[in-house]
């Protein structure tokens, strides 16, 4: 993977980019410009093919320019069929891509770049580290979407930093700057000024250099003692996934992502 590759969804679309910075290292970079790094189906459906592809010791995941990711694509969604792309969108080719991640069994990393929001956040969380340039901020937004997130996203976030920081993450749904997100541990380190890419690189570099056979068990280890932790009675789980089902065809969940790609005030009606 000596060269650059990539996928486009159709023109303007997005595309993930790819490529071996160092031996053993891959670099994965969001690209799609216009919509702030927005995922869509595209860059979704490639993390998804391209992640058990690789052989990489350790992969990087990015953004171009000074973008990371402003989360799911749904922002044009047309009123007509706004309700079953999103959750189609949301529901498949998101869960997909995150699962591939995840599933990677050597170190992965995520330098962000720039802003990394909603989905862009649980992106970034599902690598095993996270580097940030000191210029970030971090979010997630559903409260202000009208969205109900998955009972699977939010146990991440719970994982790693805790009920109660999760409750204000989500129930307030302000913007977190740099320093404040590696203090609550959503990141691990920030960059020097302009170092990111470099830093980034030379962590990767670091972990790809070491015992592969460790490198593998560990990561496993650490995964399967998170699992054993994360289990839900059947019933509870169908709730969950239902709530989070009923909230893609509330007007409130429209009326948040217009009001959101508008940038004025919603006005919820509760239903």
């Amino acid at each position: 993977m000596s060269s650059s590759s990539s996928v486009r969804s159709g023109e303007g679309g997005g595309r993930l980019l790819v490529d071996e910075p160092a031996p053993n290292v891959a670099r994965l970079t969001i690209s799609n410009p216009g919509k702030r790094g927005a995922l869509d189906h595209a860059i979704l459906d490639r993390f998804a093919s391209i992640m058990p592809a690789l052989e990489a010791r350790c992969v990087i995941v990015t953004g171009e320019h000074s973008t990371f990711s402003a989360g799911y694509d749904i922002g044009d969604l047309p009123d007509e069929v706004f309700a079953n792309e999103a959750e189609r969108l949301i529901a498949h080719p998101f869960a997909a891509a995150i699962e591939a991640i995840e599933a990677y069994p050597y170190p992965t990393v995520a330098a962000l770049n720039g802003h990394a929001i909603g989905g862009g956040l649980e992106l970034a969380l599902s690598c095993d580290l996270r580097i940030a340039a000191a210029t970030i901020a971090v979010g997630m937004p559903p409260g202000k979407l009208g969205l109900v997130y998955s009972h699977t996203g939010i146990r991440k976030f719970v994982d790693t930093i805790g009920a109660p920081r999760t409750r204000e993450l989500f129930l307030v749904g302000r913007r977190l700057d740099a320093r404040t997100a590696r203090d609550w541990g959503l990141v691990n380190a920030i960059a020097e000024p302009g170092r990111l890419a470099d830093e980034a690189l030379e962590l990767a570099r670091e972990m790809a250099a070491n015992a592969p056979l460790a490198q593998l068990g560990n990561k496993r280890v650490i995964n399967a003692v998170v699992d054993a932790h994360a289990s839900l009675p059947a019933d509870v789980e169908r709730e969950l996934i239902e709530l989070r089902r009923a909230c893609f065809s509330s007007e409130d969940f429209r009326e948040g992502v217009r009001a959101f790609a508008e940038k004025r005030t919603p006005q919820w009606r509760g239903r």
